[in-house]
């Protein structure tokens, strides 16, 4: 069994397919980790995604709740939103489209659990031989392109920053979501470089994913725009005071 957790799903436009996401992720957590949350945020959706989400979250054997952004704010405000809501000790977000299955999620729970490091995330870098369905290839080589920017852009040591499945724990990563700013897709790279700045522990995990069709990222529009939130980071990033936990710096890694 997996230590009580609180488990946040951003969506925006997901009306096709949250009842089966919903539904999976609550047979999930009954089973794994039934003291556990569901947090779910709709972002300003415009389709049936609320009611859809609503009526499935009402017949749930474990705590959940549903949280509404109106307008759409963006997947980061969402995200930041579903985190700073969660109740317990450990935060994790996965995208709506389960790209990276929940029976995944002891690999980042339980380093967080262990007291091992603070975030943990998945990566389908550093080890693509989990990925199943892969993206189609011009997408997939962007991506590869983007970890690389952001390498260089921030020294982040990490080779995958976007994918949909992060962990958090949260008495130390709350000041972190706090001080982010970045409401776009780029939200993943602020909260990492941020962490990153601050001392915290970070791992790179690999882990499962495969591609799912219904991406709301527009591959040319959405990469300039993550690639200017990028390069301004840095510099808002030097103005941003965040409390420290008082434990100095701390280790990041990759797990194999």
């Amino acid at each position: 069994m997996l230590p009580p957790f609180s488990l946040v799903i951003p969506a925006f436009n997901e009306a096709s397919r949250i009842g089966n996401t919903l539904r999976a992720t609550l047979d999930y957590l009954g089973a794994a980790s039934p003291q556990s949350e569901l947090i779910v945020v709709n972002d300003g959706s415009t389709d049936a995604t609320s009611a859809i989400a609503r009526d499935v979250l009402a017949a749930a054997k474990i705590e959940t709740r549903l949280l509404e952004n109106f307008p759409n704010h963006g997947k980061g405000a969402a995200v930041r939103k579903g985190l700073l809501a969660a109740q317990k000790p450990i935060a994790l977000f996965s995208d709506a489209d389960l790209s990276t299955p929940l029976e995944e999620t002891p690999k980042l729970i339980e380093p967080i659990a262990n007291s091992d490091v603070d975030i943990a995330f998945g990566s389908r870098a550093l080890d693509r031989s989990l990925i199943g369905h892969h993206q189609p290839w011009r997408r997939e080589q962007g991506g590869r392109v983007f970890n690389l920017l952001v390498r260089l852009a921030t020294g982040l040591p990490f080779w995958d920053t976007q994918c949909g499945f992060k962990a958090f724990r949260l008495d130390v990563s709350r000041p972190i979501i706090e001080a982010a700013r970045i409401v776009g897709f780029a939200f993943d790279v602020e909260l990492l470089y941020l962490a990153h700045q601050s001392g915290l522990r970070l791992r790179e995990v690999p882990v499962r994913w495969d591609h799912h069709e219904g991406s709301k990222v527009h591959f040319v529009h959405d990469s300039l725009r993550m690639l200017r939130e990028v390069i301004a980071l840095r510099s808002r990033a030097k103005t941003a005071v965040i409390p420290s936990d008082g434990e100095g710096p701390r280790k990041s890694s990759k797990a194999s």
